[in-house]
């Protein structure tokens, strides 16, 4: 059942009983109680009517009870459809709008330093741990390197020509190994300097197509001779040599030269996979007051805004973890003003 239908299935007096827990628990984190309601309700309800409905509530999911006899917490999903349906959003406070005014409105040149002080006023002002994502960067790399995390996991290295290091996850192609990603490092480290990493992969595109003519012109003599034939069941193109033991040493010669060209050529198409997936990686950079494994915590929220380019693209977030018990009503609207703000400084930038 989607949150508006839920929401929908809520009478006025369920509303009201739904929305006071819920704020009850924000302010407080304690489990709230039916005789607690009773006399914050604007309708006069016995104990007994509202214990009804908070009990109809915890069989839609909206409440959860922590001890038998013990008042209501929302549930994840309680939260969810208050946050999403039933919230009032406040303005942002004057005074945390100037904080955040005062924090973009330095002469900072360094966009990392003036990123790394957003962090920090969202921090004092949200009491709460910020988190930045900051902007990939498309500028000369001085350096390229690829590392293993796992089977599933890598990070790529990247130091740019002004000294700028950025690291980026992503997940590598299936059969990759420690040693292949050093070797398609040290491949790519050659050819670098002075080169962005979209002009890398066109370079390393390039040169497969021009050792694929290279190889299609081998292999069509060497078919045309009647020494090979191409393998039309797989799905990459294979060569089959006949009566390799009746070969003349010329022959075989051509022959070694088509398997270096084939070995090259997947090579460079590994190595281009990896510049795209470099490319596309989660550039995390900044996480103040946390670490990674808060976000799979069931008792952590996070609120997280994007903030895009002149040109309306995202290019990183802002945002703010914290209990499940944030004041998400004065929060977001400040992450969303924040983020906000943030776009339209680093727009007037060029670096």
């Amino acid at each position: 059942m989607s949150h508006e239908s839920l929401l929908d299935e809520l009478n006025e007096r369920s509303r009201e009983v739904f929305r006071r827990v819920v704020e009850a628990y924000l302010e407080t984190g304690e489990p709230v109680g039916s005789r607690t309601l009773t006399r914050a309700l604007s309708e006069k309800l016995s104990a007994a009517t509202v214990r009804n409905v908070m009990q109809d509530l915890e069989y839609l999911g909206l409440l959860d009870s922590p001890h038998v006899s013990a008042g209501r917490l929302p549930s994840q999903l309680g939260l969810r459809l208050f946050v999403d349906g039933m919230m009032e959003v406040d303005a942002v406070d004057p005074q945390d709008r100037a904080i955040i005014d005062q924090t973009l409105g330095t002469d900072e040149p360094d966009t990392n330093v003036l990123l790394d002080r957003v962090s920090t006023a969202l921090s004092t002002i949200t009491r709460g741990a910020s988190l930045v994502l900051m902007p990939k960067r498309e500028a000369p790399i001085r350096h390229i390197e690829f590392v293993s995390l796992g089977a599933d996991r890598a990070l790529v290295v990247l130091v740019f020509a002004d000294g700028h290091v950025e690291n980026r996850i992503f997940t590598p192609p299936p059969g990759q190994t420690p040693s292949s990603m050093r070797e398609a490092g040290n491949f790519l480290n050659a050819m670098a300097e002075g080169r962005t990493l979209s002009e890398l992969r066109n370079e390393v595109v390039q040169q497969i197509e021009a050792r694929r003519a290279e190889l299609d012109v081998m292999a069509a003599e060497l078919v045309q001779s009647g020494i090979a034939l191409w393998d039309q069941e797989s799905s990459d193109p294979r060569l089959i040599v006949r009566g390799r033991s009746n070969l003349l040493a010329s022959e075989i010669a051509d022959l070694d030269r088509v398997r270096v060209l084939f070995d090259d050529l997947e090579r460079k198409r590994d190595i281009v996979e990896f510049l795209e997936l470099a490319e596309q990686g989660d550039g995390v950079r900044i996480f103040i007051g946390s670490e990674n494994k808060l976000f799979s915590l069931s008792g952590s929220a996070l609120v997280v805004s994007p903030y895009m380019n002149a040109d309306r693209k995202i290019v990183g977030a802002v945002g703010v973890i914290g209990p499940t018990r944030l004041n998400y009503g004065r929060i977001v609207p400040i992450v969303d003003y924040t983020a906000q703000l943030v776009g339209r400084v680093l727009s007037g930038r060029k670096g």
